[in-house]
């Protein structure tokens, strides 16, 4: 995709009509309370609208239309391949509107217009379509029964679901979820961040036009106590799938278990190394990926590289080479196509990132922080133990750790809390394997930074994941139930007893 100009997207900026009430049953509509909260541009501080501030009433009615939804068949009984054909419009229909939903994912969330057209948007659309194409592809299972008897093992759409979304990626957070959801046949309930909800609102309106049925995708703005909570102890939902803190993904946990034991698929933090060994080949590009794992979306992303976990050999001439990588990685206005790095999310987590610069006593690369924009920056801790090194910041900070040996290193990787992601850097074959094979994460790149592709799982170990995974055959697993059906074959004679 060809970018426009600077001056040609504050003009779609300028332009865009925001939708602002909550998406149930097929209409915006208000809060029943009528409360709202205000939406703002985190780049300029500019109002953008005022969001309708949902409660409890409103998870419930739109609990009430999602389960009528489900129970009348009207998206749950449709034929696999008419569903398909609904998704395959939404998604030709997201292409068409590609360019106004990555200016509102933009404005509304500070992330880089480039990000938003290259990355963002067309992974969202993929992701849709990718799991639309798996609905009549995905079969059944017959067991090796006797041969009196059939036992199939068919799955079923687990219900009405609960999709609790994070603020780093509005809109493919919310493909991860609904593609597979949606597929499957629920009916679902979405709980957008209060810092970005504009492109959920404006994609359940393009579904609609597709011709998903009403009280299939219902989107309920509001805060995480007012919606988050309510959806978790809502004695009506069926499963919850979460993407968000390790802090806040705990309390859905708690929730399901106050209810109706409802289950819970969390997607959660990561500290994730990335290892870089004395023989590792091609420093210069090794620094391209550690930097684009480190700063990429301003390092507001779980799968971050934010340990540099680099053998004393080859660390100064390494992080050399970083210095000159970050200097690309520059700030600026998001609606430039030439920013690399936005704003970040909100002034609260502006000052959280910042708090964590005001403790690092060894800054190498950059360091500086204002109205809302920190620069990429690199800063070497004393060992695992710092402080910056433990906790995950969620912002463009890279914390060094050096080590001697190999060993050593994936000791350091696994000596956390988390388990999402990693990486490891180096020319060995056999140690490559050996240590994606003692990390303990869900996703270890070899000599790259990634996430794999939407063929892949996606999630995490430890306190990094719980109960299933995105992406891939196996995010369908989280929306469906497994049903055996067993069918007895035996003629009535045979089972005559004396």
């Amino acid at each position: 995709m060809s970018l426009l100009t600077q001056d040609e997207y504050k003009s779609i900026a300028a332009n865009l009509t925001l939708a602002t009430g909550a998406f149930i049953d097929g209409a915006y509509r208000p809060a029943i309370s009528g409360k709202t909260f205000e939406t703002s541009n985190p780049a300029t501080g500019e109002k953008l609208a005022d969001i309708a501030a949902c409660g409890a009433e409103d998870v419930d009615f739109a609990v009430e239309k999602a389960r009528e939804a489900f129970e009348d068949g009207r998206w749950s009984r449709m034929h696999p391949s008419d569903r398909k054909d609904v998704l395959i419009r939404l998604c030709k229909l997201m292409t068409r509107n590609a360019r106004e939903l990555a200016v509102m994912e933009s404005i509304d969330s500070g992330k880089t217009i480039y990000d938003c057209e290259t990355v963002d948007v067309p992974e969202t659309i993929h992701c849709i379509k990718w799991h639309a194409e798996a609905i009549d592809k995905i079969y059944d299972q017959v067991s090796p029964a006797s041969d009196d008897h059939i036992a199939m093992v068919v799955r079923e759409p687990i219900g009405v679901v609960g999709l609790v979304l994070p603020w780093n990626f509005p809109l493919l957070m919310l493909g991860w979820k609904i593609g597979p959801a949606l597929a499957a046949g629920c009916s679902v309930v979405v709980k957008p961040a209060t810092e970005t909800t504009l492109t959920a609102l404006r994609l359940a309106e393009l579904a609609m036009e597709a011709g998903l049925p009403r009280g299939v995708l219902n989107i309920v703005p509001g805060g995480g106590a007012d919606v988050g909570e309510p959806i978790g102890r809502h004695m009506d939902i069926d499963m919850v799938s979460f993407t968000g803190s390790t802090v806040t993904g705990k309390r859905f946990l708690g929730y399901s278990a106050e209810s109706n034991a409802k289950e819970v698929v969390l997607e959660m933090g990561g500290k994730n190394p990335a290892i870089v060994m004395d023989d590792a080949e091609n420093l210069d590009r090794v620094a391209a990926h550690v930097v684009n794992g480190a700063f990429w979306n301003m390092g507001e992303n779980c799968s971050a590289s934010s340990r540099l976990i680099v053998h004393k050999d080859v660390k100064a001439e390494l992080l050399e080479r970083i210095a000159h990588h970050a200097k690309h990685w520059n700030i600026g206005d998001p609606l430039d196509p030439e920013t690399r790095m936005g704003a970040l999310v909100s002034e609260g987590h502006y000052t959280k990132v910042c708090g964590y610069l005001e403790r690092a006593e060894n800054v190498v690369i950059g360091g500086s922080a204002k109205d809302g924009f920190v620069e990429a920056t690199v800063v070497e801790v004393p060992g695992n133990d710092a402080v910056l090194a433990r906790e995950e910041i969620f912002g463009p900070v890279l914390s060094v750790i050096e080590v001697s040996s190999f060993d050593e290193a994936i000791n350091i990787a696994n000596d956390t809390d988390y388990g999402l992601c990693a990486s490891i850097f180096t020319a060995n074959a056999k140690r490559a394997i050996r240590g994606a094979r003692a990390i303990r994460a869900g996703t270890v790149t070899v000599n790259s930074f990634g996430e794999g592709d939407i063929t892949t799982p996606f999630g995490g170990y430890k306190q990094s994941g719980f109960g299933g995974r995105d992406n891939s055959v196996h995010a369908h697993d989280q929306y469906t139930q497994l049903k055996t059906i067993w069918i007895d074959l035996a003629d009535d004679e045979d089972e005559a007893v004396d």
